[in-house]
């Protein structure tokens, strides 16, 4: 079976890498993540990864203390930073040639991102992770994944979570929450659903392009994911 698509940004969060620790980095879930990454690129799938670094720090609750919102910001896209370099050092633990190319210079351990560059990685089947977020202040790895996206040409956004799909509220707490199958950016927007924030639903649909939402938790999520199998929710369809 021929996979849906051919090039993807597959945004996992911070708290995913947490495992079911909550905070800091698990080794078995980079492990399986790697893993399942890797049958990905076997599949014939070109991969780029944004990953968010809540499970370290998070720029907008250090603001609602007190702290410089820019400041705290900053914190945050090196938080992605910290979690891109165990990303890509359990990839290569697996035999997965990997890149991390970041906003912000830090060129003793990662490339600058370029976007000529992150082309050229793909093109030659490397897992190229967009680390330290678009390197400005106010704007969330979502937004990073849905910019990424549009620059390097992605066919779809792959939101790895540790939620099956979109709710119409939160299920952990409701148990009557409605799962949504599809949806479009509009929806979303309009229904205020906490799938991503505004600014990255808006740059999605007016780039027209889909989004798939599904449990990272599950073994295997992310390869069924990018061959386009009906899980979790799909977001697109905009006229």
């Amino acid at each position: 079976m021929a996979p849906k698509y051919k090039r993807v940004v597959l945004k996992i969060s911070g708290e995913s890498l947490a495992g079911s620790a909550g905070y800091g980095l698990e080794h078995d879930t980079l492990q399986s993540i790697a893993l399942q990454v890797k049958d990905v690129l076997a599949a014939g799938v070109e991969v780029a990864i944004v990953v968010g670094g809540g499970n370290i720090w998070r720029g907008i609750a250090g603001s609602k203390r007190g702290m410089d919102r820019v400041n705290a910001d900053h914190m945050g896209m090196l938080a992605t930073t910290i979690n891109a370099l165990a990303l890509q050092d359990s990839l290569e633990a697996e035999g997965v040639s990997c890149r991390v190319l970041t906003a912000i210079e830090m060129r003793q351990i990662a490339e600058p991102y370029i976007r000529r560059r992150a082309l050229r990685h793909l093109e030659k089947d490397r897992v190229v992770i967009f680390a330290a977020g678009t390197g400005n202040p106010y704007f969330s790895t979502d937004t990073t994944a849905a910019l990424r996206a549009a620059e390097i040409g992605a066919d779809a956004i792959l939101m790895a979570k540790k939620v099956d799909g979109v709710y119409d509220s939160d299920p952990k707490t409701n148990p009557n929450a409605k799962k949504f199958d599809k949806l479009t950016y509009t929806d979303v927007l309009r229904l205020d659903l906490k799938v991503m924030d505004s600014t990255a639903a808006s740059l999605c649909r007016d780039n027209h392009i889909p989004l798939v939402v599904f449990n990272i938790t599950e073994e295997g999520n992310i390869l069924r994911a990018a061959m386009g199998e009906d899980i979790g929710t799909y977001l697109g369809g905009e006229e």
